[in-house]
């Protein structure tokens, strides 16, 4: 009984193990190489897959989906004979799995290797200049190059990035200066600019307000002229309109002597030679001795050279009052 107990049990085993290696699960975005007999025989796709226990095996599980493989730093020596190291990053994704697995040994060594080779080939036509300002370039031309070599491999590269281009450290401190330099020119000239705007603007500000002040003064000196010239109107007409005589004139006249002696250097008084006619009628209306016509002698000299002795002082009379607009 123990033997075919045994039996039993080995029977078993190997019949669970048959179903284990006969019913194969490959899960979504996965495909399986089977061989049979280390020969190719079909690709399974993602589900549930039936093979022949002992007989197939499945040689390699590829996924499908995209992939993200940095590359260390590469050292390139570019046409102006300087070494940069390159950084690279590499977005590739598997279509085809039995070329991945049949026409190439290792896909990524494989990528990694034409990336750095083709890489070298397109920096070295180009100068250190060219090479940090050209990126896009750079991944235009490796994509190309790579698509088109990984494409009998089943890979199909989808990006190329330059994660960073590290030039020397020399000349990592010249570029440096020289990029200092150009901002403090920079600097200057927007100053310098600032400034000369800064100086026409307020030169036509000066010019503006100098214009309008002009302005100003020319039509405040207009209505000022205006305003005197219609007062010396107004004046002239009421004048005319009270027809004064010369006795008014002469009494007026003689109202102003005061204010034109208050002076200290009023010491020569200029009488117009009309207003003797005005004082002869007004010295007789007032009694002003000594003035020309008076009948208190005014001809008459005194004992000091033939000078007309001085008259005492007329009494004040109040006068009628005249406005004057």
């Amino acid at each position: 009984m123990q033997p075919i107990i045994i039996v039993l049990i080995i029977l078993v085993v190997l019949v669970f193990i048959a179903l284990i290696k006969t019913v194969q699960v490959i899960p979504q975005a996965t495909a399986a190489i089977v061989e049979r007999f280390g020969r190719y025989t079909r690709t399974l796709s993602a589900g549930l897959n039936i093979v022949v226990p002992f007989i197939d095996t499945i040689r390699n599980r590829i996924d499908l989906r995209e992939q993200v493989v940095p590359f260390p730093p590469q050292p390139v020596i570019t046409q102006d004979n300087l070494v940069v190291n390159i950084d690279t990053v590499i977005y590739y994704q598997v279509t085809d799995a039995r070329a991945a697995t049949y026409e190439v040994a290792s896909y990524i060594q494989a990528i990694e290797q034409l990336t750095v080779t083709t890489l070298r080939n397109i920096i070295g036509g180009m100068d250190l200049e060219r090479t940090l300002t050209s990126r896009e370039e750079i991944n235009a031309a490796l994509r190309g190059v790579l698509d088109e070599a990984t494409g009998k491999w089943g890979i199909r590269v989808n990006r190329v990035e330059l994660k960073a281009i590290e030039p020397p450290t020399s000349i990592q401190d010249s570029m440096e200066k020289q990029m200092r330099a150009d901002r403090d020119k920079r600097a200057a000239i927007l100053t310098a600019e600032g400034i000369r705007q800064s100086q026409i603007l307020t030169a036509e500000g000066e010019k503006q307000s100098s214009i309008l002040r002009a302005e100003g003064e020319s039509k405040a000196a207009a209505l000022r002229a205006e305003g005197e010239a219609q007062a010396i109107r107004t004046v002239f007409e009421s004048i005319h309109a009270g027809d004064p005589d010369q006795k008014l004139l002469a009494y007026q006249y003689l109202q102003m002597l005061p204010k034109i002696a208050e002076g200290d250097a009023n010491k020569l008084w200029i009488i117009p030679s009309e207003l003797n006619d005005a004082l002869k009628g007004l010295g007789g209306i007032v009694n002003i001795p000594g003035a020309p016509g008076s009948g208190n002698g005014g001809g008459s000299t005194g004992g000091n050279g033939g000078a007309p002795a001085a008259a005492p002082p007329a009494p004040r009379r109040e006068s009628p009052h005249f406005d004057k607009d």
